[in-house]
């Protein structure tokens, strides 16, 4: 059966697991050329004879999302090898490592932003030729979280990364619109994953540096957050059904893709606020004079 998918070429990073392979698995079922691309070379050999062995036209690419370089190289090779490319979906995460504020490791941090923000930076900044260039139109499927519509107490490195590459997907939205391709944010709530072993990938450049925190780390109390963490991810959804929530949504047009309507309430929440901070802001002596004022816009 035909679809929009069919003949065309998708490139997945963090492909060759949790998420990414089970993106990697249903696009293929719908006739894409799938490159999975993923840091972890073993595991991405055996994502890439699995789909294989599943009739899927599949590329299997080393890479290291906060390198550009790599992602450049990602692309040119989608482009030698399948033509042209259609969909990038910037999937590759970490979780971080929970805690307190105070006893936040600055490195962890960086490694969190450079994987979770400037991975997806670099992937759209590389992906936007190649998707432009052949006119056809396409997809650019930023996954970030439900963790991007609110706060999450002792995890604000990966909830600050994801409200980012939300607030990044608004913006190419608007931006690529004229060139016929979509920009969707994937905002999940626990899938099971493996997010919460992301030290296991860590790169060496982010574990030289010394923790330059104030506070001593409570190393039980870091174990007690790592076991509650595992214990969420291991309960969420499968990653098959988000994949197929996923293909609905982008047939759909949506800009958000939900997974969990359950969490309407966290959104509705953060809406209820604003709306409170504006009816402020309509009361102020000092800015309700700005209520006439035309918005201001590129």
């Amino acid at each position: 059966m035909t679809n929009q998918y069919s003949g065309k070429t998708t490139l997945i990073s963090g492909g060759a697991g949790g998420i990414g392979f089970a993106l990697a698995k249903e696009f293929g079922s719908l006739g894409m050329n799938v490159v999975i691309a993923d840091i972890d070379e073993k595991t991405l050999a055996t994502a890439s004879t699995q789909l294989q062995n599943e009739g899927v036209n599949v590329l299997a690419l080393k890479l290291d999302v906060s390198s550009y370089e790599d992602w450049e190289q990602c692309v040119s090779a989608t482009e030698q090898h399948f033509g042209k490319l259609h969909m990038v979906v910037n999937n590759a995460g970490v979780g971080g490592i929970p805690g307190k504020i105070e006893e936040t490791d600055h490195a962890t941090w960086r490694w969190v932003v450079d994987v979770n923000m400037m991975g997806v930076l670099y992937g759209t900044q590389a992906a936007t030729p190649a998707l432009k260039r052949h006119g056809e139109g396409g997809w650019i499927v930023n996954v970030a979280s439900m963790a991007g519509m609110m706060g999450v107490p002792y995890s604000s490195a990966y909830a600050a990364t994801k409200a980012a590459v939300v607030s990044m997907t608004e913006s190419w939205a608007v931006e690529l619109k004229a060139h016929n391709i979509a920009v969707s944010a994937l905002c999940p709530a626990f899938v099971k994953t493996r997010i919460h072993e992301s030290l296991r990938n860590k790169q060496a450049k982010y574990q030289s540096e010394p923790n330059k925190s104030k506070a001593p780390i409570d190393k039980q109390k870091l174990k007690q957050n790592y076991n509650a963490a595992a214990a969420l991810v291991e309960s969420g959804i499968e990653g098959s059904l988000l994949a197929k929530r996923v293909v609905e949504a982008l047939d759909h047009e949506q800009m958000y893709i939900f997974t969990h309507p359950n969490y309407r309430e966290v959104a509705s929440y953060r809406a209820h606020m604003l709306n409170k901070a504006f009816d402020d802001a309509e009361q102020s002596e000092l800015v309700k004079h700005l209520m006439g004022q035309e918005i201001a816009s590129l």
